[in-house]
């Protein structure tokens, strides 16, 4: 199946200057929002007591959180799970063990007396204390270093140094991009978001790799000396049909499960969308830039 026309030559290099504009831009204001604003932790990383709950009526925030009040929870986190209505929430305390346990049974006691005991469906209580939620987090960054190094190795002996740092450079902007906008809507971060990071890494770097090895190919077959932007204009192009159903198949399922999947994957779903967007555009203009800056004088 080819949706683009074979033999069709596109001069994306051309456009090196105005995406990379576009990136240091976009990229800023993660990292601005990222240190300003800082991430919304889930129960994973930040520890406490977290109670799903669900009604039977549509119930708004504000009103879950008045009825929270009388017991001394004005602190409480109260966060809306629903994508098409507002009857789920999650609530989280910063209580812990035992503590914690007595607050789930008060907070759902209060629930049921506020909205009535058949409105009021309790779907689950977690609780993390707070040396497991250090040692999450710990362990869920050094996750996405030791994967960023293992594959900064693996495409150095496969290709070459600056291949390698232009494949790296393509997953930290994914990784920027995708923190970044759960900074920015205030999405919650937990460990089903680090699985999708990983994933988002493995995606990106498998499509950075296909074109990377067209690249290879196409020099080896050149007699002529040809900059190195038109090699890889034209090996971006050749792999461009199977860039576009690879990933919009990708975005079409991960689309359902963001839609149809539920409250429990919706951020999972959320920032692998993100980042098949992100990593297409990253394989194209981060990636081959990055290496064209490397080899700028090479023939």
């Amino acid at each position: 199946m080819d949706l683009i026309r074979p033999g069709i030559h596109i001069e994306f290099m051309k456009y090196n200057k105005i995406t990379t504009g576009v990136s240091v831009v976009f990229l800023s204001i993660c990292l601005i929002s990222i240190l300003v604003r800082g991430l919304n932790y889930g129960i994973d990383f930040s520890g406490g007591t977290e109670i799903q709950v669900a009604f039977n009526k549509a119930v708004q925030t504000d009103e879950v959180r008045a009825a929270l009040k009388p017991l001394g929870f004005e602190a409480a986190t109260i966060q809306s799970m629903g994508i098409s209505s507002d009857n789920e929430f999650l609530i989280r305390t910063s209580t812990e063990g035992d503590a914690g346990y007595q607050s789930a049974k008060k907070i759902e006691g209060a629930l049921k007396n506020t909205f009535g005991e058949k409105e009021v469906d309790i779907r689950g209580t977690n609780m993390v204390g707070s040396a497991v939620s250090g040692d999450l987090k710990q362990k869920g960054f050094f996750s996405l270093l030791y994967a960023g190094i293992g594959l900064l190795i693996y495409i150095w002996w496969r290709f070459e140094l600056s291949f390698s740092v232009g494949a790296i450079a393509a997953l930290v902007h994914d990784v920027i991009v995708t923190v970044g906008l759960f900074s920015l809507t205030g999405k919650e971060i937990d460990l089903t978001v680090i699985a999708a990071l990983l994933t988002i890494v493995g995606f990106s770097l498998n499509d950075t790799i296909v074109i990377f090895d067209r690249v290879r190919e196409n020099l080896k077959k050149l007699t002529d000396s040809v900059g190195l932007a038109t090699v890889m204009d034209n090996s971006v192009s050749q792999t461009l049909n199977r860039t576009i159903l690879t990933s919009f198949t990708v975005f079409v399922t991960v689309l359902c499960l963001f839609l149809l999947g539920g409250s429990v994957i919706h951020n999972f779903a959320f920032a692998l969308i993100v980042g098949v967007i992100s990593g297409v555009y990253s394989t194209v203009f981060i990636a081959n830039p990055v290496v064209l800056l490397f080899n700028r004088n090479k023939k």
